[in-house]
């Protein structure tokens, strides 16, 4: 899927790039809020397949086209039609969505706005960095419908919020508002008024992509391997992510623009 233009997985996924470098991966599904059913659990798993397979993508970005939503998390209309054997036949699909977002090797960002509930806020979760506008509004309800969180929420939240906070998000079930998500750390950029969440995301995509794509995915991998290990253990994990890209076509690329005082022009191997 390397080059311009829009590729549709399914109905309600499509990924659209922007120059070179940014994919950005559209939930498609606007009548019902994207609401993740079955169809579209597959179509987010192998839109991500073919994100992770792409090399010359550098940064992806997770948005909505929804109006008044990035995701209300599972479409629950679906799921109350569905015998107990069926929700379990369901569920490996399920997450495999969850875990291809958090499984790409390459940065990414997700664009919130409006209602990122449930499943929705799971997947601007499996992503690197959070970027939201004032309409959004974050949570985990889960345990109020009888279910808990089951796309990386107890996982996820608990480390960028601490244990005790991500308790209390998920036991009340509440909701929460752009200015208190980004106090709580639950997003990480809010985008100044009038900023819609997309602008935002996009723009830091391009920030990000400017760097090396060798260096970029190595540094992911170093950030998420090392991660709640001791910090022997995190320094050899820093080490071996150093080693893939000390003698890449990047870093000699990177230097001699460098000492050129000039833009680099990234190999990306």
């Amino acid at each position: 899927m390397s080059g311009t233009g829009e590729v549709r997985y399914g109905e309600f996924v499509r990924v659209e790039r922007h120059g070179a470098r940014v994919a950005e991966l559209v939930l498609d599904r606007p009548r019902a809020m994207n609401a993740v059913s079955a169809a579209m659990a597959g179509s987010i798993a192998a839109a991500c397949a073919a994100l992770a397979a792409d090399r010359t993508v550098s940064v992806t970005v997770v948005s909505s086209s929804a109006e008044k939503a990035f995701c209300v998390g599972a479409d629950l209309k679906e799921r109350n039609a569905l015998s107990d054997a069926e929700l379990g036949r369901q569920r490996p699909l399920a997450r495999a969505a969850y875990t291809g977002v958090l499984d790409l090797p390459m940065p990414t960002v997700a664009a919130v706005h409006g209602y990122a509930l449930g499943g929705g806020y799971e997947l601007a979760l499996a992503c690197d960095v959070i970027v939201a506008d004032g309409t959004a509004v974050v949570g985990l309800p889960e345990v109020s419908v009888g279910v808990i969180p089951g796309g990386g929420g107890t996982q996820l939240l608990p480390r960028r919020v601490g244990a005790a906070r991500a308790a209390e998000l998920v036991f009340t079930a509440r909701r929460v508002e752009a200015a208190e998500a980004a106090s709580l750390g639950m997003i990480d950029v809010l985008t100044p008024p009038g900023t819609p969440a997309r602008t935002g995301a996009l723009e830091l995509a391009a920030r990000i992509a400017a760097n090396s794509p060798v260096g970029l995915r190595a540094a992911k991998r170093a950030l998420r391997l090392g991660h709640g290990l001791d910090l022997r253990a995190g320094l050899d994990v820093e080490d071996a992510a150093w080693r893939t890209v000390a003698f890449s076509a990047d870093r000699a690329e990177g230097v001699a623009a460098f000492n050129a005082k000039r833009t680099p022009d990234w190999p990306g191997e």
